[in-house]
């Protein structure tokens, strides 16, 4: 048989072997994803050194706040949104196009944006005004606390004072009044019943022998012709 191949053309390629055409793919997919790796690593370091900035700036004003204060915590979480923390309710987050800062902060109707802005500046002045409102409110509270501490204390003082006072009361003397009040008649002490019983029989025989020396004088008078009738 002869060779049909023209003489300087060079042969054709083999056609691939069974299974080659995938792992082609594969290591096409596995290069594209190494490269979409290396963007959301880079976008996420951006973002990191953009809220790593917005930290800098605030720190001068978080310098101020006295030192018996733990509301604040200020920190820098990574992952796969980076947030830089002001305290347990509050932080701020880069946007979806990883341009604008967002302060957001935890309420009783759930999450809010509390300011938004390309520049740090407007981000440090929203989250300055939250920190004195914080403040204040702690401030306030502590001050209501003071309050109900003295109160309670007070009414603890007059209640110890009206229990000291009841002992001093009953110890001390009667007053002027009844002091000169009369003292009610002594009842007469309980004899014997059979003194008793001679005292009145020795009484009705001394009635009874005074009453007859008084007749029998009567009647000797009479007869000595001495009365008048």
């Amino acid at each position: 048989m002869l060779d049909q191949t023209s003489p300087g053309r060079p042969p054709e390629a083999p056609p691939p072997r069974e299974g080659g055409l995938l792992r082609e793919a594969l290591r096409r997919a596995r290069i594209e994803a190494a490269e979409q790796t290396d963007v959301v690593i880079d976008l996420r370091q951006a973002e990191i050194a953009r809220l790593e900035m917005l930290r800098d700036e605030l720190a001068p004003v978080f310098a101020e706040v006295p030192a018996e204060v733990d509301l604040f915590d200020v920190g820098l979480a990574p992952g796969d949104r980076p947030r830089l923390f002001v305290d347990m309710v509050s932080f701020v987050e880069m946007s979806r196009d990883r341009r604008m800062y967002r302060f957001m902060r935890d309420g009783r109707h759930g999450r809010v944006c509390a300011a938004e802005s390309e520049k740090t500046a407007a981000i440090v002045e929203a989250i300055t005004s939250y920190v004195a409102r914080r403040l204040i409110e702690r401030e306030r509270l502590l001050a209501d606390d003071d309050r109900v501490f003295d109160s309670s204390s007070s009414r603890t003082h007059m209640h110890e004072m009206a229990a000291r006072s009841e002992p001093e009361q009953s110890a001390s003397p009667p007053p002027p009044s009844a002091a000169r009040a009369p003292a009610p008649p002594a009842a007469p002490p309980a004899g014997r019943p059979w003194l008793r019983a001679i005292t009145i029989l020795l009484a009705f025989m001394l009635g009874g022998a005074l009453g007859a020396a008084v007749v029998g004088g009567v009647i000797l008078a009479s007869a000595k012709g001495l009365l008048p009738f």
